[in-house]
């Protein structure tokens, strides 16, 4: 009898291993740097050539290895990480499997230079093809080197389908930017051939660390995020949504300063920009999430790029709910040292789909995220508020929450100019406000409120405009009377292409009824970057509503007005944006207008 099932040979064995581990070069200078941060390095610096296929040499100096352990960890399975299964529930390093420096030696020419520090010599032994062909003494310094020339020299079919020398360069620098971010306060350096792409010296925050990759001006359009909830914690920033654009975002996920992907987890963050983002604008996010316990399986995927929380629907429900409370923390003009937010802060609950109206808000009181951890908010942007929440001692209340610097006695001083900004006198500063933007956000919040208790009324009008409609609008019309109605516009059929408005609602006194219908109609047939951002009919003709019926630029106000307009602001949810997603107010800090005078 013939047989079939064999064992296949272990230089076979090692290049079906390498092939799960090693996809391209990018993948080899994740492995190598995660070792040099496992052995503490504060300092990693990278070279690659043709794009690491000719190529890749990355030293660092961590800890280093003695002669033993240097032969050692080139075989499969050997780690220093884990010593038994139930290590990895509980694994905190990078690289645990054993599987990547084997694994990289099995498809190229491999030498390793490494010395501890306190031994005479250092060892540096080679390899080609996952085989050991020489060790010797060498003497260096402390730390680690590892070179890797020919990748895939003997898996031609792999070495084929790498791409250009371009595209592997950028995909080894997206690598290595992710672990910078990750590990803001170790020093990364990488060069091509005679280029330097990235040389990153130590920083003590993320914000300065994206500064240092993409520029100051990006950096200061950042907001620190923080909550915690059971065993779950999360920090780190998000742009502000009028800095967002559309196409391409930078998104980067690390849990325990692991950097991993998940969809699922930037469709929560994209849920807590609702009302503050157009459809297609795509903001920034940089999430770090800090796990107790086995609340998270990293070992799910090969290349450890994905993880599974035992709890999945608790870690999304803490980034939609952290996204929107750092919305309505203010944006500086200049400056990332804004004040704390208002006291007042609404979380969604879920539901509000298309088939109903949004579900009830309620006031969260401030959680644990406001004491825990707070040394950790350094890490992320200096001078960061805590999570938002009342301070110890402070008395709740249904009043409207003014912000901070606001003087203790007496209402701030407010003044309209140009007939479209509003200026109000801070202890530390200004406030900038537009009148119409943040118009915008009070109707917004106001019709949103009313629709989940049953609407608004309007007015009845001593004489009904009558109106002409193309066919669409009237369509429309028709299906959506029932919720125009709630919103305080009743609308009668006159027949042929007419209706008829009978009542409206009066949001000021400067309100023009019909103008504003006919343009929520439109918009509402014809779509927009604003109605495609909605989630349900009710955001819809909401959004449209307060962008349309808000009082505009230009507009005169009483006093009462002026002061009405500052206060219903700081009453609403989000009060830093408008529903486009633009700011409704610029701050300046008394210490910067005196810069700008050259008080200092």
């Amino acid at each position: 009898m013939s047989r079939r099932i064999q064992i296949l040979p272990d230089s076979v064995v090692n290049q079906i291993a390498a092939g799960e581990v090693v996809e391209r070069p990018a993948s080899v200078v994740k492995e190598l740097v995660e070792n040099a941060l496992d052995a503490g390095a504060t300092v990693v610096r990278v070279q690659v050539d043709g794009g690491g296929k000719g190529r890749i040499r990355v030293s660092d100096d961590g800890g280093g290895m003695g002669r033993q352990d240097a032969l050692l960890c080139l075989d499969r399975h050997a780690t220093s990480k884990i010593a038994e299964a139930a290590d990895l529930a509980r694994v905190a390093s990078f690289g645990f499997r054993g599987e990547a420096l084997s694994s990289i030696a099995a498809v190229s020419r491999l030498t390793l230079e490494t010395r501890e520090a306190d031994a005479e010599a250092g060892t540096s032994l080679r390899a080609e093809g996952g085989r050991i062909v020489s060790v010797q003494d060498f003497s260096r310094r402390a730390g680690t080197t590892v070179e890797v020339r020919n990748l895939f020299f003997n898996a031609p079919a792999r070495r084929k389908f790498l791409r250009s020398e371009a595209a592997e360069t950028r995909a080894v620098s997206e690598v290595l930017v992710a672990l910078a971010l990750a590990n803001p306060r170790v020093a990364t350096s990488l060069s091509s051939k005679d280029r330097t792409l990235l040389d990153l010296p130590p920083a003590e925050d993320v914000a300065t660390r994206v500064a240092q990759i993409w520029g100051e001006e990006e950096a200061l359009s950042l907001l620190p995020v923080a909550g915690e909830e059971k065993d779950l914690s999360l920090r780190g920033l998000i742009q502000r949504p009028d800095a967002a654009r559309p196409g391409f975002r930078r998104a980067y996920l690390f849990v325990n300063g692991r950097p991993f992907r998940s969809p699922a987890i930037l469709r929560a963050t994209d849920r807590g920009y609702r009302t503050t983002t157009s459809a297609g604008q795509r903001p920034w996010v940089f999430l770090y999430f800090g796990v107790r316990g086995p609340a998270v399986d990293v070992n799910v995927h090969p290349a450890k790029l994905e993880v599974r929380f035992r709890d999945q629907a608790l870690v999304e429900a803490l980034v939609e709910r952290g996204v929107q409370e750092a919305l309505s923390l203010p944006a500086s003009s200049a400056t990332l040292d804004s004040h704390p937010a208002p006291a007042r802060m609404a979380v969604r609950e879920p539901g509000g789909g298309e088939g109903g109206p949004p579900a009830p808000r309620r006031d969260r009181p401030p959680g644990p995220a406001a004491a825990a951890e707070d040394s950790q908010m350094a890490l992320f942007m200096p001078g960061a508020p805590e999570a938002a929440g009342r301070e110890e001692g402070e008395e709740g209340g249904d009043e409207a929450a003014v912000p901070m610097g606001v003087a203790d006695t007496g209402r701030p001083r407010l003044w309209q100019v140009h007939d479209t900004y509003i200026l109000a006198e801070t202890r530390d500063g200004l406030l900038i406000i537009d009148q119409h933007a943040a118009h915008e956000r009070i109707l917004f919040q106001r019709l949103m409120t009313a629709f989940r208790e049953g609407g608004q009324s309007g007015q009845r009008l001593l004489f009904p405009v009558t109106l002409r409609l193309p066919p669409a609008e009237l369509a429309q019309i028709s299906e959506l009377r029932g919720l125009l109605a709630r919103a305080g516009f009743e609308v009668e059929e006159f027949g042929g292409d007419t209706v008829i408005l009978q009542s409206v609602p009066a949001p000021h006194p400067y309100f023009d009824a019909e103008r504003c219908f006919r343009e929520m109609i439109r918009e509402l047939t014809e779509g927009s970057p604003l109605v495609r951002s909605a989630n349900n009919q009710y955001e819809r003709i909401a959004m449209t509503f307060a962008c349309k019926g808000a009082v505009k630029a230009g507009q005169r106000l009483s006093r009462d007005e002026i002061s009405e307009l500052f206060d219903s602001l700081f009453a609403t949810d989000l009060p830093y944006h408008d529903v486009h997603g633009r700011p409704t107010i610029v701050r300046l800090s008394k210490a910067e207008l005196e810069r700008k005078f050259g008080r200092h």
